[in-house]
C-alpha cells in the first residue's frame, strides 16, 4: 500500500527527513516530494487552502497513493497540553459562508456538505496505543486565518464546536473526497486561542513539532498494514 504524507511547512516535514531523503524526488508547481520509505511519498505544499489543495491533488495524480495522511501543528480551542497528538474525526472549512443566499454556514459548494470525513480515527488511535502513543480525537476547523482570539474564533467555535484549527486538512480531505482516496489527518497541539501570549506559544512550538515527528511515520507504516 502507498501512502501519501502532506505537510504544510518546511519545519514540519523536517522532523521526518534524513540525510538520506532529504533530496526531493522531483518538485511540481514549487510542490517538493520525498521518498521517506518505500511506497510512502512525502510532499511540503505551503500554508494555507489553496496550496494545500494543489499539493494533494498533485500527490494524488503523480503517485497514485491509497491514503493520504496529512500531519502538522493546529491551534487549540481548549486547555489541552502542547504536543497533544490529535486524530481528527472530521474537518469543516470555517471561512466558506453563502448563508446570505440560504446555505448553512461552512457549506462548501460541489460537493455541498458541511463536514468532510476521514478513515477511521477511533482505528488510528488504536494504532497509535499499541506503538505507545496516546492521541485524542477532534473536529477540525480549517480556513485561511491564523486563528486568535476574538469574535472570530468564538463564532468559529460557538458554531462548529471543533477542537482545533488550522489553515490546510479541511482542504486536503475534500480533494480526498472528491478523488474517492481514504483520508487521515494527525495533528499536534502548538498553541491556545484563548490563552495569554498565543503567539509566543506558536514561535515556539520545538515540543510539538518533536511529538509529530514521533508519530506520523510509524502510524504510516502501520496504516500500510491495515484493509481499508
Amino acid at each position: 500500500m502507498t501512502i501519501g504524507l502532506v505537510y504544510a511547512m518546511p519545519g514540519e516535514i523536517e522532523t521526518l527527513l534524513t540525510d538520506e531523503t532529504r533530496t526531493p524526488i522531483r518538485t511540481e508547481a514549487g510542490v517538493s516530494f520525498y521518498q521517506i520509505r518505500p511506497h510512502i511519498i512525502a510532499c511540503c505544499c505551503g500554508v494555507s487552502k489553496v496550496n494545500a489543495a494543489m499539493g494533494a491533488q498533485l500527490l494524488i495524480s503523480l503517485y497514485h497513493p491509497d491514503l493520504v495522511l496529512n500531519a502538522g501543528v493546529a491551534g487549540c480551542f481548549e486547555n489541552v497540553p502542547i504536543g497533544t497528538i490529535v486524530l481528527a474525526e472530521g474537518f469543516v472549512q470555517h471561512d466558506v459562508d453563502t448563508s446570505a443566499i440560504g446555505d448553512p454556514v461552512g457549506l462548501v459548494s460541489t460537493v455541498n456538505r458541511v463536514s468532510f470525513p476521514t478513515w477511521k480515527p477511533e482505528r488510528c488511535v488504536e494504532l497509535l496505543a499499541a506503538l505507545g502513543r496516546k492521541a485524542a480525537l477532534g473536529r477540525v476547523a480549517t480556513g485561511d486565518w491564523f486563528a486568535v482570539r476574538s469574535d472570530r474564533a468564538i463564532f468559529i467555535r460557538d458554531t462548529f464546536h471543533p477542537l482545533l484549527t488550522e489553515m490546510e486538512g479541511g482542504a486536503i480531505a475534500q480533494v480526498c473526497l472528491r478523488n474517492n482516496v481514504p483520508f487521515v489527518a494527525v495533528k499536534s497541539v502548538s498553541d491556545h486561542l484563548f490563552r495569554e501570549g498565543q503567539t509566543e506559544e506558536f514561535f515556539d512550538f520545538a515540543h510539538a513539532m518533536e511529538d509529530l515527528g514521533a508519530v506520523v511515520l510509524p502510524l504510516a507504516q502501520a496504516l500500510q498494514k491495515e484493509t481499508l
